[in-house]
């Protein structure tokens, strides 16, 4: 569902405009229809406020006026008239939330018979339609076919350039007149600006919204059919013609006469079942030929394509797409920059979907966005960081995420206004693909082949020891440069010639993850054509490695920071400098599950790594510290305190010396960058000085104490005796 860029007046009278080129005027009704009523407004709490202050013993009584007690007695009223208010908020909310619970229920009894996906229902009503089955698919052959031999026309002459906006047009027209399947189908191309030029990428964008209408009539008399109402009754105006249409209803811009909120009305395309059902029966079809003649495509086409007509039925459903924008709004619209719709279920249906109207731009009117002083990518990034946590923390995320779904607002902040497809991930795949990330950085190929059975791409008898080399010939070969510059289409690319060579069986879940990401990526190219996903996703990542408790993640943090039993300052350097760019990174959460396991009962191999590391920073800051302050000092100063050397006094070699000064430095660069945190506490060093007061904490301060000791005393003996020593840090 799409909303309109601008609304404005003109000459006194409600005008809606969905492009410069489409303005309509509105209805409005001059009958006053009196509504049902349980449809008339409800008195306004604050009208039943005095009987209510009056009749809670509850609130405390003001003490009778005197010269020497007004100002406490009016201080008193003051409280017992604060108090009344905030009694009638919190009731006034419970009321009205027990509303909206008894509306939707009602419209869920609206809804009882909307259709499901089911494969043994479309197989009974087309499989006795040879006829009708036929007709379709010569329908798209001829449709597809034509368009491409077109193509291949313009191949053989060399006009493939010179006829671009040609074909585009004619791609578009093909895939409107073929139907809802194939204007989906457009939709995601209109959004891959890497897969098709930008004449192409223009044409087919008038998919998402600019879609041939269906007559008012129709819509209107269906409404009134689902609600059970007449229009006069629900609207006080509507406009006469829809403001946008897509692929499976259209939309009108109304005022309800009720509350007089201004809504977005939806209303769902007449025979829509019909034509995407016998799409889906052919398209299923076509899958089990696949299946059992294609030996290349190794994942089930068939289930691929159910899960993809669950979802496209689910959209069916205007009362599950409104379910679906509740949970959206209550796990994400907390943030200030991410706006959801309310719904109004008592002019919901299955056919028919109220909801409230919000102005925007769509995401990839990038002129239009930039003249409202806003950037494009920004909003981009709000997408991107949304997604993630729609991804990887709740796991429940909008599936289509396509231009004409997401709204610039004139605050700047992104609307999501379309939630009939949506997916969710399962609990283990959202940490898996986190450690994916955090193997894939460290280029451990093996771990990355282990992940695909968490991801549940391979089964457990699976060997992967084939599988690894190819992950090593492909990345290796990728991450030339940083991770963060890697392309999220590259990525995706490689990953699937190695699912075409092996017994992957890719769920349905994942594929739709592939598409809102690639979603957002191709509107990002649209600004900037270097823009990398991953580049933007980095913060996220680096923030939960870093505070998240979940022991998947905590073992991958030690995965990243430790090897070769050495802890490398720059990896959680890097993640702190990334996560600080996450607006929720808090410094006082940072390493707190890695504390917790280190003075845990599983903890001893964590522990040894970590005294090492100890005795190791304490040695570099403290010799780091005299050898940067005798390199501080005049040059005759140096001659004298090394006997007329003007190296070191230290009897330490130069590489070492460089070693030790730079270990020095990343200490402090990571303690500046604690510091500066948003929240920045010194309480989050409080859980390590408190468990230092506990015996087995003991135990490891003495050790950590012991292994300085032995680690000095072995350099002042190396000092004395002029001879260098090989000490290791004792455990």
């Amino acid at each position: 569902m799409n909303h309109p860029p601008v609304s404005s007046s003109m000459a006194g009278r409600s005008v809606c405009c969905l492009q410069p080129y489409l303005c309509v005027e509105k209805i409005n009704f001059v009958s006053r229809v009196k509504a049902p009523r349980s449809r008339r407004r409800r008195p306004r709490a604050l009208a039943a406020r005095p009987a209510l202050l009056e009749a809670d013993p509850s609130l405390p009584r003001a003490p009778l006026a005197s010269s020497s007690s007004a100002a406490a007695g009016a201080n008193a009223e003051s409280q017992v008239v604060r108090l009344g208010r905030n009694s009638l908020s919190l009731v006034g909310g419970i009321r009205d939330r027990a509303d909206d619970i008894q509306a939707e229920a009602k419209a869920m009894e609206r809804a009882a018979d909307a259709s499901v996906y089911s494969p043994e229902l479309l197989a009974k009503r087309y499989g006795s339609r040879p006829f009708k089955v036929l007709r379709r698919a010569l329908q798209i052959l001829f449709g597809l076919g034509s368009f491409g031999f077109k193509l291949l026309l313009d191949h053989w002459k060399g006009e493939l350039d010179d006829n671009k906006r040609l074909r585009a047009v004619e791609l578009r027209k093909v895939l409107t007149g073929l139907g809802p399947t194939f204007v989906k189908l457009g939709q995601g191309l209109s959004t891959r600006p890497d897969l098709c030029p930008p004449e192409y990428l223009e044409e087919l964008s008038e998919l998402q919204d600019a879609l041939p209408t269906f007559p008012s009539e129709e819509a209107f008399s269906c409404i009134e059919k689902e609600l059970g109402l007449s229009l006069e009754s629900i609207y006080s105006s509507i406009s006469p013609y829809p403001i946008a249409a897509a692929s499976l209803g259209q939309v009108y811009k109304a005022q309800l006469k009720y509350s007089g909120r201004t809504v977005a009305v939806k209303v769902q395309r007449p025979g829509i079942e019909d034509a995407i059902g016998l799409d889906f029966y052919l398209t299923r079809g076509l899958g089990f030929l696949i299946n059992q003649y294609v030996d290349i495509i190794t994942s089930d086409v068939v289930a691929l394509v159910d899960e993809f007509a669950r979802r496209v039925y689910q959209e069916l459903n205007y009362v599950q797409e409104g379910q679906n924008a509740r949970r959206f709004k209550k796990l994400y619209a907390d943030k200030e920059d991410v706006i959801v719709p309310d719904i109004f279920w008592d002019y919901t249906s299955a056919k028919v979907l109220t909801m409230e109207w919000i102005d925007g731009v769509k995401l990839n009117e990038q002129d239009a966005i930039e003249r409202q002083g806003l950037k494009v990518l920004d909003l981009v990034n709000i997408g991107i960081q949304c997604s993630l946590r729609q991804l990887l923390e709740y796991g429940y995320f909008h599936a289509d995420p396509h231009p004409g779904n997401l709204l610039a607002t004139p605050e700047g902040k992104l609307a999501f206004i379309d939630f009939g497809m949506m997916s969710e991930t399962p609990e283990e795949a959202r940490f898996a693909i986190i450690g994916h990330v955090v193997h894939m950085v460290n280029r451990d190929y093996e771990a990355m082949a282990r992940d695909y059975y968490a991801l549940d791409f391979l089964s457990s008898d699976v060997d992967i020891s084939p599988i690894v080399p190819v992950l090593r010939d492909f990345f290796d070969d990728a991450l030339n440069s940083t991770v963060s510059e890697l392309n999220f289409k590259t990525l995706v690319d490689g990953l699937g010639a190695v699912f075409y060579q092996y017994p992957f069986n890719v769920p349905g879940y994942y594929a739709l993850v592939l598409r809102s990401l690639t979603v957002l990526e191709g509107l990002a190219l649209y600004a900037d054509p270097n823009f990398k996903v991953l580049a933007a996703s980095y913060p996220y990542f680096a923030k939960r490695l870093l505070t998240d408790p979940n022991p998947y993640l905590r073992d991958a943090l030690i995965e990243l920071l430790f090897k070769d039993e050495k802890f490398r300052w720059n990896r959680l350097e890097n993640l702190l400098v990334q996560g600080r760019k996450d607006r929720d990174f808090s410094a006082k959460e940072a390493l707190q599950p890695v504390l917790k396991l280190l003075l845990g009962p599983d903890g001893e191999e964590l522990r040894v790594l970590v005294i090492k590391e100890a005795v190791r920073v304490t040695e570099a800051v403290l010799l780091g510290t005299v050898i940067e302050s005798y390199r501080s000092l005049p040059y005759f100063a140096r001659a004298v305190l090394s006997n007329g050397s003007s190296t070191s006094p230290l009897l330490v070699s130069s590489e070492e010396q460089e070693s030790l000064v730079e270990l020095r430095a990343q200490v402090l660069r990571i303690w500046e960058l604690m510091q500066s945190s948003n929240n920045f506490d010194p309480s989050v060093l409080q859980p390590i000085l408190q468990i230092l007061q506990e015996e087995e904490a003991r135990n490891l301060g003495n050790r950590v104490v012991g292994g300085i000791a032995r680690r000095l005393a072995a350099r002042f003996l190396q000092q004395v005796l002029g001879a260098p020593l090989a000490v290791a840090a004792s455990t």
